[in-house]
């Protein structure tokens, strides 16, 4: 895992680059780099900045450059070992033993049609000194992140937008439509970027530009195919021995690996398989404050992931969530480039910077399994919508007045039970999109509309037809598996995956998610919903395929969530900041939030009437980012 950044016929491009690269030197600690070369009427200039996991000699360092081909790379590719063995057979001469010369070479023999061939994580970009072109590329899944901004015949990309706007300063303008949309769902779709000029190269796919300003556009996965192809897949699917096998092609590495243990099916599973493959494997994993874990009722993960760590051999490091929250938001803030508000991406730092520090420069990590296997609470509880549906209004009406008038948190505790009924009640009865979304974002239509500068109701509407086009683009009859695919599509990419590479790159650290693989993405979407969600109980199919290593207790658990104690924290650390941002912060002074919206989301949270603290969250992310946007700015244009 490294950082990479790059210009292509951009004036004064070598600085840039230089600067670029330098703001990404978390990325990748272990070294760095630059290559120039003439490009037609300009020149090109590729970075990097070096996470050293496999080959760490100097055969490793990039950009690589090797008989008129230049590549700079982030990411790993786990079935190098056999691209390798195909190459050598075909007569190439390997240097050394890093899967960046193996992506090289597979490169220069086999073009663009190397990429569905490559099984990994990657971001990278080749430049061909005889044609004097570029070519940018992204992983299946948007697991690795690229960015870019093209003027004219120029180009310039980076790892992180963060890098970008540093960089490019006054002249990248804040897209308000990308901040509806990050209110709407707490994260920004890949779809979109903050800022105007910038975009976000989509998962699976290329560009190609050339010297006299030509472009050309090409997708090489699709997850609308996979999934189209997997509903006519009638065959067996052995799902355990496909995860197994992608666990043990993500343990490939020359450094120590360790894993993410909450005590969950998803980490608890990756855990076992892994201590299976490489004994004596260590795994971190969280708890909370006591006074903030009882006030949530959150559950008690430490308990199970003793269970699994003891079991199988694994030696468990415990870390304790207390952070100063005060300190760590805007550190985030500024870690995930984007406005996110999943306090998850604090978890996932505060537990990288533990492995970074002991040591260990890669993790596994469970993440995707919900999504492509029917897992979140929303799943189920769509499909009992569906139910719910036929009950006749005369016997729904009573039964939704009460719970509307139930309070979510008393002084000392929050009810769960009562914001999950007063959640599945805000869109049981909607259509099938309009609920699915609703199921899982911040606010409905009006709510959204009411909150934002009344000139940006449009934009709310874009939006929300941006989802429902999203959702509805699928031939797909099977109701699960249409969820499935929306997840993998918006929710996988734009959020779990984008602050998962972002916080634990903030960290110097390395996280692979061995679910989200191309394979198990196969299989996934091979699966009918019906084995996915079986009675009430979600993510069938996995918890049958983990019973083969894993004791029932784990197996069966209640489904916990990997998040953060955001209603006590609000209560408690946030408070004041909450109010200064309501009535003083740069959205409100800037017309982009109104007040009044503001303060009914904070009283309704004060008085337990609804939990608003995700929102209030959000809220408080997207003001620190909009301040240092705003302040990035001035100062750039001073």
């Amino acid at each position: 895992m490294c950082g990479i950044a790059g210009t292509y016929l951009w004036p004064n491009g070598g600085p840039i680059t230089d600067r670029l690269t330098e703001t990404l030197a978390h990325r990748g600690p272990d070294g760095a780099g630059r290559y120039t070369h003439r490009a037609g009427p300009g020149e090109v200039h590729l970075g990097h900045r070096r996470l050293s996991i496999i080959d760490l000699s100097e055969t490793g360092a990039q950009p690589m450059v090797s008989d008129g081909l230049a590549l700079t790379y982030n990411g790993e590719l786990y079935n190098a070992p056999q691209l390798r063995a195909e190459l050598v057979a075909a007569g190439v001469r390997f240097r050394g033993t890093s899967d960046t010369e193996v992506l090289l070479e597979a490169w220069r023999r086999w073009g663009t049609d190397c990429l569905h061939r490559l099984r990994g994580m990657f971001a990278f970009a080749v430049f061909d000194e005889r044609t004097g072109e570029l070519v940018l590329a992204r992983d299946q899944l948007g697991i690795k992140p690229l960015f870019l901004v093209r003027r004219g015949e120029g180009l310039v990309f980076a790892s992180e937008l963060k890098a970008l706007a540093g960089e490019l300063g006054p002249s990248l303008r804040i897209d308000d439509a990308a901040l509806v949309a990050s209110l709407l769902y707490y994260w920004i779709p890949d779809s979109r970027c903050a800022f105007q000029e910038a975009e976000k190269l989509p998962p699976g796919s290329w560009l190609r530009v050339r010297p006299d300003g030509r472009t050309e556009r090409g997708t090489f996965w699709s997850l609308r195919d996979v999934a189209a192809e997997g509903a006519e897949y009638t065959g067996p699917v052995d799902l355990a021995e496909i995860v197994e096998e992608s666990t043990r092609a993500h343990l490939l590495a020359d450094v120590p690996v360790a894993t993410f243990l909450s005590g969950g099916l998803d980490s608890s599973y990756l855990t076992a398989l892994a201590a299976k493959h490489q004994p004596g494997i260590s795994a971190y994993t969280i708890g909370f404050r006591a006074e903030d874990a009882k006030f949530e009722a959150m559950p008690d993960d430490l308990r199970y992931a003793r269970i699994v760590a003891e079991r199988f051999g694994v030696q468990l490091n415990e870390i304790e969530i207390a952070p100063d929250v005060l300190d760590l938001l805007p550190r985030m803030t500024y870690s995930l480039d984007e406005p996110i508000g999943d306090p998850a991406a604090i978890n996932t730092f505060l537990i990288c910077t533990a492995a970074r520090e002991a040591g260990v420069k890669v993790m596994l990590s469970g993440m995707g399994a919900d999504e492509l296997f029917a897992g979140y609470r929303k799943h189920l509880a769509n499909l009992i919508a569906l139910r719910y549906q036929r009950v006749p209004g005369l016997l729904r009406r009573p039964v939704e007045s009460l719970v509307d008038k139930l309070p979510v948190a008393g002084s000392r505790r929050g009810y769960r039970s009562v914001r999950f009924a007063k959640r599945f009640l805000s869109f049981a009865g909607l259509p099938e999109e309009t609920a699915f979304r609703r199921s899982y974002t911040m606010y409905d239509p009006d709510e959204l509309r009411a909150l934002v500068n009344p000139d940006l109701s449009g934009t709310v509407q874009d939006v929300l037809t941006e989802h429902a086009d999203t959702y509805h683009d699928n031939a797909l009859s099977d109701f699960v598996n249409r969820m499935c695919l929306a997840d993998a599509r918006m929710f996988l990419p734009g959020l779990n995956l984008a602050y998962t590479d972002r916080s634990s790159m903030a960290a110097s650290t390395e996280v692979r998610v061995p679910f989200v693989d191309v394979e198990v993405v196969k299989a996934a979407f091979r699966l009918p919903g019906n084995r996915k969600i079986v009675g009430r109980q979600g993510k069938a199919a996995l918890k049958n395929a983990a019973t083969a290593i894993l004791p029932e207790e784990i197996v069966y658990r209640p489904k916990g969530l990997f998040s953060a104690p955001l209603r006590a924290w609000m209560s408690r650390d946030l408070a004041p900041l909450v109010r200064e941002v309501v009535n003083e912060g740069e959205l409100v002074k800037s017309g982009f939030l109104r007040r009044e919206a503001l303060q009914r989301l904070v009283a309704e949270d004060a008085s337990g009437a609804q939990d608003r603290s995700k929102h209030l969250w959000h809220v408080l992310t997207l003001e620190y980012w909009y301040r240092s946007a705003v302040a990035a700015h001035r100062v750039q244009a001073a």
